[in-house]
């Protein structure tokens, strides 16, 4: 998949200022911008004006996802006095997407929200919620802008520090070997054209429900081990309407801009070489599901658990393990995960 020519930011806010968003009511796209095309002139940022003008949360997705999943916490969060925004990050929805993979860096997409937080909370620390890569970029963003974040709120994926030793890639390899899906989505167009073969639907449901402890393989030839239109099972947290929400932009968009982001592990790990070492010296929560396969990785749990996780972000409190929940826990928990995110944030205010 291709993304289509991107169009005139002006043509962007014209289409959206008319057309109908999906999800709660009161979820607008906001225009921010005027400039040059690029991050900030294409976003539709999903705010809610009129009901929470209080302290800015800004909501960071993951891989496979876009701002709609935390639709459950804009509401709750927004009905408790907070701002919520939940941008689409660079290469997602209707965004900008640049077709360099070097674009794609970590600098790159933590430049995106610093220039979103300078627009709509110029003078303010606001507090960040982030999933798997939104995750990470939180994580980034704490180090490069301890400045912007009040506290930091993350759900699967810890941070992490760099090893001077190896690349990550390498890493990745050698342990699980070449159709490990990290490994797996190096080369480019290559796993593109597999995910074209099975389909967008399949692609996405096999992505929402992989619900196991277990790495994610991506064998050649059979991504997820399913045959185009398999049938999948989905759970009770996950509808066809929301799945087919998902159908719709990554049929339009195409997957190699969300894609290009495991591209750059290898020069992020580069890029960074300067902050190896660097504690995160901001308030954090993490929260994780016991059935994560972010969780199960080699050496995570003595990590989280024994005292590595705390040396590296000094400032956290405790870590909660939820039982029997998945990698997509603020899908799968939205309510649980509202209240921890409240409780949290709330001694801030």
């Amino acid at each position: 998949h291709r993304r289509p020519p991107e169009r005139h930011p002006s043509a962007h806010y014209q289409s959206a200022s008319r057309q109908k968003i999906d999800g709660p009511e009161g979820l607008i796209p906001t225009s921010l911008s005027s400039s040059p095309k690029g991050f900030l002139s294409t976003i539709p940022v999903r705010l809610l004006p009129r009901r929470g003008q209080g302290p800015v949360i800004l909501f960071v997705h993951g891989f496979s996802e876009l701002w709609y999943p935390w639709r459950h916490q804009i509401a709750a969060l927004s009905s408790k006095g907070y701002r919520p925004v939940a941008p689409d990050l660079r290469g997602y929805g209707d965004t900008y997407s640049p077709d360099s993979v070097t674009c794609y860096t970590c600098f790159h997409i933590v430049g995106d929200l610093v220039e979103l937080l300078n627009t709509i909370a110029p003078d303010q620390q606001v507090f960040v919620v982030g999933h798997d890569w939104g995750a990470i970029i939180a994580w980034y963003l704490c180090l490069f802008r301890p400045d912007k974040v009040k506290a930091v709120f993350t759900l699967s994926v810890p941070f992490t520090p760099r090893n001077p030793q190896m690349k990550p890639t390498d890493g990745w390899r050698a342990i699980y070997g070449n159709d490990y899906y990290i490994c797996r989505f190096q080369e480019p167009g290559e796993i593109e054209a597999e995910f074209a073969e099975m389909g967008t639907e399949t692609v996405m449901k096999a992505l929402l429900t992989y619900r196991v402890p277990d790495p994610l393989m991506l064998p050649k030839g059979k991504p997820f081990g399913h045959s185009a239109n398999t049938p999948i099972t989905l759970p009770s947290w996950l509808s066809e309407e929301e799945v087919n929400y998902y159908v719709t932009k990554f049929n339009k968009s195409g997957f190699t801009g969300v894609i290009n982001y495991y591209r750059n592990f290898d020069r992020n790990w580069e890029l960074m070489a300067p902050w190896g070492g660097c504690e995160v010296k901001v308030a954090a929560k993490f929260v994780v599901g016991d059935v994560d396969l972010v969780y199960h990785m080699p050496g995570m749990k003595e990590y989280i658990h024994n005292g590595g996780f705390k040396k590296d972000v000094p400032m956290l409190e405790e870590v909660v393990v939820m039982e029997g929940v998945g990698h997509f826990i603020h899908m799968e928990k939205p309510d649980e995960i509202n209240n921890l995110i409240y409780d949290f944030f709330h001694q801030f205010d």
